[in-house]
């Protein structure tokens, strides 16, 4: 630095001294509070949707677009008010104002995330959609004012033009560094520890800390009063009726509840459907794990070794230990979490011949080597099936780890009306699969099964069974049939299976749901 400049930077600190403006000191840490307070908001945004919207692609595109669009509003707002107001005192006013609209969100969203469960209920498009942005207009006032610190951080270190670059390259560093922090902090640390109401409060408190900073410690007030907030009960995510447990995991919202009639159910993220069930006096659900049972008959020798991927509870496995004693079951599941709950409230660890792995299912196929007689695809992010599950390289995958007349069963939702999911689907495993066909099942369910060597006819899928489960013979009907090879596949490059089940889902729910009040398939021994 040469003398000139040296003297110019310490004309520049005298002048912001008599001015009354803040130092570069109290301004590094303002601008690193603000980024961690403004990325806490935006994970905790998925957590609070994640219960009722899920976290989907397209939950998650909005969430990020909508915060990337109040961030560019508060950058524009925030350097105009900074050029007619250069002052540190309206800088902390602006951190105030955030601190109490972040401490606001989570006690503020709880009433529209109750109507947005009513609403996903009914299947009410109008309202749901209604709720859904409602819910992220909740973020715009807090990420907004965020957005509004850094420019005005730079309006205010600005005393000397010669040092801008410098200044406002340092200044947007810091307030990166502490994004960084928000982002990966509540993520993996304080949502697991604390919970999503208390992270939010954390961000509040950041900013009441950055404000104190900036207006003086006769502020302090305001942390204090963020910290009180700590002190209240987050209560239950979710308040719904014969709810058991529930817990907020590194991957999702997760919850056990109990029906009248004692059937207990896991329930995931916006729990529309359950993902595993448990009766006390029956294995049989009358729902889409009892199609699986139907599939070690359909091969040409004893099923020994089962994968199930997707194993939630171990709804599968249970009734694979009563009907296929001398079958190994290996459950993957992502979640250890969802394990948990399970081992606790749903009778999973008195599964006999049951291991659970915890590991992504493909992630799982890609580094064993283990193979299996009967593979079992049943994992949803619901109502999605994750996109790497349903492609050709996936179905290659399965191919490679079955052993000589194995095959591959996949439960996919069916909606009536919208075949496109289904054919989709359908296409990608026969291109594969020599011997792919499907069957629908239930009315909303269909089983996509398909075998390594081409033995299989249609009169062997209606009357293959075994005498301990004749009784779901009555569940084949005409419509097992050929997988359809309408379609062009899917692959791991491209890939439209979130925009297919949109398609038929807003299809589904226009149409009123028609065919919902047919009564499901049931059979001897369900209850």
């Amino acid at each position: 630095m040469t003398v000139a400049t040296s003297r110019s930077a310490e004309a520049s600190r005298s002048h912001q001294s008599s001015q009354g403006l803040p130092s570069l000191r109290v301004l590094y840490p303002v601008v690193v509070l603000s980024g961690a307070a403004a990325l806490t908001v935006e994970i905790c945004a998925s957590r609070l949707l994640a219960p009722f919207y899920g976290t989907s692609t397209v939950v998650w595109a909005n969430i990020i677009g909508l915060i990337l669009l109040y961030l560019s509003a508060g950058y524009w707002v925030g350097g105009r008010i900074a050029d007619r107001h250069p002052t540190s005192h309206w800088l902390g006013g602006l951190l105030l104002a955030a601190a109490a609209a972040t401490a606001a969100v989570p006690f503020v969203a709880r009433p529209i995330l109750e109507l947005a469960l009513q609403a996903l209920t009914g299947l009410s498009v109008g309202t749901t959609l209604a709720s859904f942005f409602a819910t992220l207009l909740l973020f715009s006032v807090p990420v907004t004012l965020l957005g509004m610190v850094s420019p005005y951080a730079v309006r205010l270190a600005m005393s000397d033009v010669a040092q801008a670059g410098r200044v406002a390259g340092r200044l947007y560093a810091l307030s990166t560094l502490g994004s960084i922090a928000g982002t990966f902090i509540p993520a993996l640390v304080t949502i697991q520890l604390v919970g999503t109401q208390r992270s939010l409060l954390g961000a509040a408190l950041g900013c009441a800390l950055a404000a104190t900073l900036l207006l003086g410690w006769r502020w302090v007030l305001s942390v204090l009063a963020v910290v009180a907030l700590t002190a209240l009960p987050p209560g239950p995510v979710k308040p719904i009726p014969g709810l058991l447990a529930e817990a907020e995991s590194q991957y999702q919202y997760v919850d056990i509840v109990r029906s009248p009639a004692g059937v207990r159910y896991l329930q995931l993220n916006e729990g529309i459907v359950s993902h595993s069930e448990w009766r006390a006096h029956s294995v049989l659900t009358g729902g889409e794990w009892d199609m699986f049972l139907v599939a070690p008959p359909l091969l040409d020798h004893p099923v020994r070794r089962v994968l199930v991927i997707g194993n939630a509870c171990g709804t599968i496995a249970r009734a694979y230990a009563a009907y296929y004693p001398s079958a190994a079951v290996d459950g993957v599941e992502l979640d250890p979490t969802v394990t948990q709950l399970c081992r606790r409230y749903m009778g999973e660890a008195a599964i006999p011949n049951l291991k659970v792995i915890t590991a992504d299912g493909r992630p799982y196929l890609e580094t064993t080597g283990t193979r299996y007689d009967l593979i079992i695809v049943d994992a949803y992010q619901q109502p999605y099936i994750p996109f790497q599950l349903a492609t050709k390289e996936f179905f290659q995958l399965c191919q490679d780890h079955l052993t000589p007349g194995g095959a591959v069963a996949l439960n996919l939702e069916r909606l009536p009306g919208n075949p496109a999911l289904d054919e989709t689907l359908e296409s990608t495993l026969a291109a594969v699969m020599p011997d792919a066909w499907s069957w629908p099942a239930l009315q909303l369910n269909e089983m996509l099964i398909a075998f390594n060597q081409k033995a299989v006819t249609v009169p062997r899928l209606r009357t293959g069974l075994p005498p301990q489960i004749a009784s779901l013979g009555p569940l084949f009907t005409s419509e097992v049939r050929a997988a359809s090879r309408a379609q062009e596949p899917l692959t791991d490059d491209r890939s439209s299976i979130e925009w297919l089940t949109d398609e038929a889902l807003f299809h589904y729910i226009a149409s009123g749901g028609e065919g919902t009040e047919a009564p499901l398939p049931t059979y001897p021994g369900y209850s």
